[in-house]
């Protein structure tokens, strides 16, 4: 009897635990079946970024969880609404939008830090968002920013979620910079574009980037030019419809050449950054065609991403049960 109660009560010790050094210690395994939740780094890109919602919801259709989000620019705004319960608020405004209807939003000051204040769409996303702070979502949500005066890389990890939305997509030149406890803060993307680097400090064991810059590769060629003043009839013929013509920078603007410029520089540090600490799976959406400041185009955009998403679920999948 006694000998049965002691089997019983050894039965009972959960397991790894020994007071004998001479047994070995055992730990549970996983089980076979299991899936490691994925960490995810939503890239900046303007009206492109709209493919992140098409992202995340091909994830939650094919039941990959998600262990937490870093976000870059527009890639906060989308993870922000996510993990607060919103993608659907976000999706319908966002799929509501006409050209008309973006400059309705954008409130114009001359003379500020910057051509728009931001305050009508600030108003928008207080209607959703309001007292939510980031500390309580449901997951971990960090926020990549600048700090304007020394360049610092700034990871907003609690206090509003608005203000940490704001301050992450606060392209210079077009938003006014955010204060923020005694920092000015600008778009995060001026130093990490595609935040994988914040993941993998977290030590998240398998990172997937979506990175919405597809078109720039195959755009970082060096090449020897001569100094010839220009043609004058520069931009006429075959070349006024490339993307390479003197008309195509004409028809740009002055906002469209300042957000091509900021296009450029967001994936030469990409790159750089990548290099040396690449994601485990990167998705790129194909939505190079999208100018950036086309939000109004968020039905394709949403489209592109959820179908790049779908494409690579296998490669995800797979993933998922290799790393532990």
């Amino acid at each position: 009897m006694l000998e049965w109660a002691s089997r019983r009560l050894r039965a009972a010790e959960p397991i790894g635990i020994s007071d004998n050094p001479d047994v070995p210690v055992t730990t549970p395994e996983k089980p076979r079946d299991s899936k490691t939740p994925i960490a995810l780094a939503l890239g900046g890109g303007a009206a492109r970024g709209w493919a992140h919602i098409g992202v995340l919801r091909a994830l939650d259709e094919a039941g990959i969880e998600i262990s937490m989000i870093a976000g870059t620019s527009i890639g906060a705004l989308v993870g922000g609404c996510y993990l607060g319960g919103k993608l659907d608020q976000l999706e319908e405004f966002a799929r509501s939008l006409t050209k008309r209807g973006i400059f309705s939003l954008l409130d114009l000051r001359l003379g500020g830090n910057g051509l728009f204040g931001g305050m009508k769409l600030d108003r928008r996303l207080r209607e959703h968002l309001e007292q939510l702070s980031i500390e309580h979502l449901s997951k971990r949500f960090i926020a990549v920013c600048t700090e304007i005066n020394t360049g610092h890389e700034i990871w907003l990890t609690r206090g509003s979620l608005i203000t940490a939305m704001r301050a992450s997509y606060a392209l210079p030149g077009v938003f006014e910079p955010v204060e923020c406890n005694g920092r000015t803060l600008v778009d995060g993307a001026l130093v990490n574009p595609v935040p994988v680097a914040v993941c993998r400090s977290y030590e998240h064991p398998l990172v997937v980037a979506v990175n919405l810059h597809y078109d720039q590769f195959g755009r970082a060629a060096v090449v020897k030019h001569a100094a010839e003043p220009p043609h004058p009839h520069a931009g006429d013929g075959d070349a006024s419809g490339s993307r390479f013509g003197s008309s195509y920078t004409k028809r740009l603007g002055i906002t469209g050449v300042m957000m091509e410029a900021f296009n450029i520089i967001q994936d030469r540090i990409s790159r750089a950054r990548m290099a040396g600490d690449p994601p485990d799976i990167m998705l790129m959406p194909k939505i190079g065609h999208v100018g950036l400041a086309e939000f109004h185009r968020a039905d394709e955009a949403i489209k592109l991403g959820y179908e790049e998403t779908m494409a690579r679920l296998g490669e995800l999948e797979r993933m998922q049960k290799l790393v532990f």
